[in-house]
């Protein structure tokens, strides 16, 4: 890691003259006239389950396959305890959309403890809080049930609890206890439950949708973990774009994201297959998403399905008269998020617990329509979708899954908005640095995903600076580009379908892997101006990049060094006097974060002004933040 230092006396010299020799310099000079207008939420966050971001991930429930929900579910991550066996049973349903529950059958003569184990998403990462685990039981059981949470390699115990509780074989029970714990130093953790077994020997129970929550983010019921969600909330982004991505898709229409099988009790959602190669929950659903965006400040951003499922999937593209269930069904579902209590499905939505409507002003039609054999019908389907929603809520801006005009309608709906997804090479990021310089401002873009994509399994140093020059690049633009986001966003290390991604983690809850993408980003999103103003140079862009703006009285400056070269930079704002001066750099292009190893992290230090000029070196590979007041 490269940090900013100040070489003074006789013995720098030495260290000097060898960096004088690849010294440029840069200077600018800002303009603190009126500029153009930037949008007020530029940065933010895209998320679909992938990498269980979701599951596993960023929802705070912890124990894997805890429904067995599916038609076809096997007992992964369970595991029988002492003299007993575990099957999956389809004669014992805990409700309809929960279709089979964990039979424990104790062998006759059992003595000690018997029960079972789940090992969580490769773990399970309990952090010292205070534990909320709730489960059902059906069965003839009056006695003790022993849950604990426990090493798996050391038997340490890190938290348990003893439940008095009685049952029977007619119907299920709901028990929920508290788990005090003290903070585990990894993943390595099991949920047990057990129950004596010379009072159940040669009977057998069952057991029905385990949860297991620590204290939440915002101590949100059915919530987020912090571990997960405090990084994001870190970064301010203004805006979620959910549920995808290709798993809004599915890779039929009877796989799609059904909104309405993510609402109310959880015990009453059937969760669905994924389209990254697991089984979804559904436990982070409608609501869970919007409580996200009320807990952050984010605006929301609505995907709904547009008659088309990845590749052409189940009969798919739907047009004509066919597409009208599922134009009802995106009305349906915005009812009940815009509702008030009045009506059918607002009053639904009440009914579990929101009474106010939720704050909902952009929704996107389709996902990536322009891909998969989806373009050629796209016109029809968007412009049906479009008429219907705008017809119903006039007040929504409605964006296009692609920017790709011969996907589009020959005439865009005057206020629509089109996505347009950029997974490119680092020089090719950076080569298309003034995109969107020409665009015609008519039509507002959204950057729903990019990233640079180098045959890289995580972010690096050369990819992110040049991800910073193509936001820099963004931002000079941000009257016409109004969202952009990184792509994909989370990673569990134990599960990953995609890479990079921006933030990484495993089940150890102290590891969250901040990469090189994810501080640029952060840098990029905390300052942020209202205004965006001219700067004079006296040098072309490239290596070094900048964009300028303004909030009141505070001054910001964004820069990229897209080279292996030091940079002197100057910096003129008139009236300035002093500020911070963040910066992320490494000399080696490829550097890294992982779980391994934490190579770079931004620096910060104080800076000052002389007659409003800002002196400072920019190293080679690097990302820079001036903030002058």
């Amino acid at each position: 890691m490269v940090a900013l230092s100040t070489l003074s006396g006789l013995s720098a010299l030495p260290f000097l003259f060898p960096l004088i020799q690849d010294v440029y310099g840069v200077s600018l000079e800002v303009s603190t006239e009126k500029g153009n207008s930037s949008s007020p939420i530029l940065y933010g966050f895209m998320f679909e389950d992938i990498n269980h971001s979701g599951d596993g991930g960023i929802y705070g429930q912890l124990l894997r396959n805890n429904g067995l929900q599916g038609s076809k579910p096997d007992l992964t991550a369970w595991a029988a305890v002492g003299d007993a066996t575990i099957t999956v049973d389809a004669q014992n349903p805990l409700t309809e959309a929960i279709p089979h529950s964990l039979k424990l059958d104790v062998k006759q003569g059992a003595s000690g403890a018997v029960g079972f184990t789940n090992e969580g998403y490769w773990g399970v990462p309990v952090d010292g809080s205070e534990f909320l685990n709730t489960f059902w039981i059906k069965g003839n059981f009056s006695g003790d049930i022993t849950v604990r949470l426990v090493g798996n390699n050391t038997g340490t115990e890190y938290g348990s609890t003893k439940i008095s509780k009685s049952s029977n074989s007619s119907n299920f029970t709901q028990i929920s206890a508290k788990i005090p714990t003290k903070k585990a130093p990894d993943g390595a953790v099991l949920y047990e439950l057990t129950v004596d077994g010379a009072s159940v020997g040669g009977s057998s129970l069952n057991f029905g949708l385990f949860e297991l929550f620590p204290q939440t983010y915002k101590s949100r019921s059915n919530g987020l973990k912090p571990q997960v969600a405090q990084p994001l909330a870190d970064m301010k982004g203004s805006f979620l774009r959910f549920p995808g991505g290709n798993n809004l898709e599915g890779a039929s229409e009877t796989r799609r994201w059904k909104w309405n099988e993510t609402i109310g009790p959880v015990e009453n959602r059937p969760g669905r297959q994924g389209d990254w190669s697991y089984y979804n929950t559904d436990g982070l659903g409608l609501d869970e998403y919007f409580y996200w965006c009320e807990d952050m400040g984010l605006t929301p951003v609505l995907g709904v399905w547009a008659g088309f499922a990845l590749e052409s999937g189940g009969n798919t593209p739907i047009t004509g008269d066919a597409l009208k269930p599922y134009i009802d069904d995106v009305l349906n579902e915005l009812e009940y998020v815009l509702g008030d209590a009045s009506t059918k499905y607002g009053s639904l939505r009440a009914s579990y617990g929101r009474k106010e409507p939720w704050k909902l002003t952009m929704v996107e039609i389709g996902n990536e329509d322009m891909l998969g054999g989806g373009c050629e019908s796209y016109g029809e389907r968007f412009t049906s979708f479009y008429d219907a929603i705008h017809a119903a809520y006039p007040d929504l801006t409605i964006i296009a899954s692609t920017d790709q005009s011969s996907c589009l309608p020959s005439k865009l709906p005057e206020g629509a908005w089109v996505d347009y997804h950029n997974y490119n090479t680092a020089d090719n990021l950076v080569e298309q640095f003034g995109q969107f310089d020409n665009k015609d401002r008519s039509v507002p873009y959204f950057i729903g995903e990019y990233s640079c994509q180098q045959d890289n399994a995580w972010p690096f140093m050369q990819g992110s600076v040049a991800e910073a020059v193509y936001m820099i690049g963004i931002e000079r633009n941000s009257d016409v580009v109004k969202m952009a986001a990184y792509a994909p966003l989370l990673q569990l290390v134990n599960s990953t379908q995609w890479t990079p991604n921006l933030i990484a983690f495993t089940q150890n809850p102290s590891t969250v892997i901040e990469t090189t993408s994810y501080y640029v980003q952060q840098m990029f999103s905390v300052n942020r101006g209202d205004t965006i103003h001219t700067v004079k140079s006296d040098s072309a862009f490239g290596p070094v990049y900048w964009v300028a703006s303004s909030a009141g009285d505070k001054y910001y400056v964004k820069l990229a060094n897209y080279g292996a070269n030091t940079q002197e930079i100057t910096v003129s704002i008139s009236g300035k006097t002093g500020g911070k001066l963040t910066v992320l750099a490494d000399n080696d292009p490829k550097a890294f974060n992982s779980d391994t190893q934490t190579l770079v992290t931004p620096s910060e230090s104080d800076v000052k002004a002389t007659n409003g000029k800002f002196t400072f070196t920019l190293p080679a590979w690097s990302v820079g933040v001036l903030a002058a007041n």
